[in-house]
C-alpha cells in the first residue's frame, strides 16, 4: 500500500507525463486523455469561471493536474473541482488537503468504471457535496448530491437529446445547456 509521499517520491520523473492516484493506498496510473475529453473540460470549466467571475465571493475552480488529497492513502486528480471561498482552508499551494465541494469527472474508456465505482466511493466518504459524472460518448451528466446528513445519491441523470440543463444549488443561478456543452 502506497501512501502519498512515497508516490510523489517513487515517480518524481514520470510524475507530470501521466496521471498518478492512490485509492485506498491502490496505485492507479492513467494516460493524458483524448481530445474530445478535453474539449468537454475546457468548455465546462470555462462556463462554471465564466460563472464565478460574475459571481464573486462563491469560489474558485480547478483543473488537472491539481491532486486532492483525502488522506495518505487517497489522492486523486479529478477532472475539475471547486473550492467554496467558506473552505480556502483546504487549499495548499501545491494541493487540496480535503473534500471540494463539487467534483467533476469525465468518463474515459479507461477511467469510466473507476470514475463511476470507487472514485465515487471515496467523494462519498471524504465528504464531497456534489459529483457530476459527464459522458461524452452518450452526451448525459449523471448528477450525485449530498443528501442533508447522509451520501451522495443520484439526483438526476440529464441529456443533451433531451434538451436539458444543468443547474446545481451551489451555484445558484448557474444553467448550463447540454446541447451546448457537447456540440
Amino acid at each position: 500500500m502506497l501512501t502519498v509521499n512515497e508516490l510523489w517520491t517513487r515517480f518524481p520523473g514520470e510524475y507530470n507525463d501521466v496521471r498518478h492516484e492512490l485509492i485506498g493506498g491502490e496505485h492507479f496510473v492513467t494516460a493524458h486523455p483524448v481530445t474530445r475529453h478535453q474539449l468537454l473540460v475546457g468548455r465546462l470549466w470555462y462556463e462554471i469561471e465564466t460563472y464565478l467571475r460574475g459571481n464573486p465571493n462563491i469560489g474558485r475552480v480547478f483543473g488537472v493536474p491539481l491532486d486532492v488529497v483525502f488522506s495518505d492513502h487517497d489522492v486523486v486528480a479529478p477532472d475539475l473541482i471547486l473550492i467554496a471561498d467558506a473552505q480556502n482552508e483546504i487549499l495548499t499551494a501545491k494541493n487540496v488537503q480535503g473534500a471540494p465541494t463539487l467534483v467533476v469527472e469525465v468518463l474515459s474508456p479507461s477511467t469510466r468504471k473507476r470514475d463511476v465505482g470507487i472514485k465515487r466511493d471515496l467523494f462519498d466518504r471524504g465528504g464531497v457535496r456534489e459529483y457530476w459524472i459527464v459522458d461524452g460518448t452518450l452526451n448525459r451528466i449523471q448528477v450525485y448530491r449530498r443528501i442533508l446528513g447522509g451520501a451522495l445519491t443520484m439526483a438526476e441523470q440529464l441529456e443533451a437529446s433531451a434538451g436539458d440543463v444543468l443547474t446545481t444549488p451551489i451555484l445558484s443561478g448557474f444553467e448550463l445547456q447540454l446541447v451546448s456543452l457537447f456540440r
